[in-house]
């Protein structure tokens, strides 16, 4: 299956709520007028896209309708489109300009954060680079094993110490063995304890030293892991990971489990945090680069041009 399918058949759930929501609604009307604004807004809300998103996309509809003098409802559908593939910006890749690179990657328990990080790994060694992942969420044992699972799946090393060790160390055990085997990316697991900033943001202050002063010269990437079933409270939970953390990019994960799956355009719109991943499918190979074209057509359901 190739990717426009997997990633069609991976957001059909929250295509066909949403889809299904705005076509019965245009259809309802006979031209358009504010009432069909109001009620477009309240569905966008209802399909996650969030109320000041929401706000913001027919805002810059009601502009559009003005601007070129448009009558029939039906035609608001591809407006919406180009809107909402404006809004979600240009597709930021990840940033791998010196070597090793470093990725560091934050997220409550529960949202997919390990299993992700062994699909970035799978996929970024698949790319051919060399790849060290650091287990450094010590808070828990089951992710420390669970990684060292998915690492012998993905194919590359694990730095590991045991449950409770301090995480920085385990940080800079990575980056030394990084750059004794020439390695080309570090991932680094962190334990997700939002519910303790002060805890977390201290553990992240003491990781982010380590890489001040051992390899001051990496560009280090912070992505935020966020369960895309979870609607507006990824939105949420994402904002407060950017209070502690320099965040630089978003992996939406369960998006094949969703309806909520407009999320991702909030994210974008609020945040300013670019989605630079998504995860469509349970197997290793269901990571997917973001690819905001690609997304808004799965979701209006319109075929990808080869």
């Amino acid at each position: 299956m190739g990717f426009f399918e997997k990633l069609k058949n991976g957001l059909k759930k929250t295509k066909d709520s949403m889809m299904g929501r705005i076509e019965s609604l245009l259809h309802s009307f006979s031209k358009i007028d504010e009432d069909l604004f109001e009620e477009l807004e309240e569905t966008l809300i209802l399909c996650d896209i969030g109320v000041t998103t929401s706000e913001k996309i027919c805002d810059k509809l009601r502009q559009k309708v003005k601007q070129e003098g448009v009558k029939e409802p039906e035609k608001i559908k591809d407006m919406l489109k180009e809107i909402i593939t404006e809004m979600l910006g240009e597709d930021q890749k990840l940033d791998m300009s010196t070597i090793p690179s470093v990725i560091l990657v934050i997220g409550v328990n529960g949202v997919g954060k390990t299993t992700t990080i062994g699909k970035l790994a799978y996929q970024l060694h698949k790319q051919g680079k060399k790849v060290i992942v650091a287990a450094a969420d010590t808070f828990r044992a089951a992710a420390i094993d669970q990684l060292e699972v998915w690492t012998e799946r993905a194919g590359v090393d694990i730095i590991k110490h045991n449950e409770g060790s301090d995480p920085a160390s385990v940080v800079f055990d990575a980056l030394v063995a990084a750059k004794a085997r020439l390695a080309d990316v570090v991932i680094c697991d962190t334990a997700g304890r939002l519910h303790n900033k002060k805890n977390l943001m201290e553990e992240l202050r003491k990781i982010y030293r380590i890489l001040e002063r051992e390899y001051p010269e990496a560009y280090l990437e912070t992505l935020v892991v966020l369960d895309g079933t979870t609607g507006q409270n990824a939105l949420s939970q994402a904002r407060q990971f950017a209070e502690v953390a320099n965040v630089t990019g978003i992996i939406l994960t369960k998006l094949d489990g969703t309806a909520k799956g407009g999320i991702a355009v909030a994210i974008q719109s609020e945040l300013d945090i670019p989605v630079k991943y998504i995860g469509v499918g349970e197997s290793i190979d269901d990571l997917q680069k973001f690819d905001a074209d690609a997304f808004v057509n799965a979701l209006f359901d319109v075929e990808e041009r080869s």
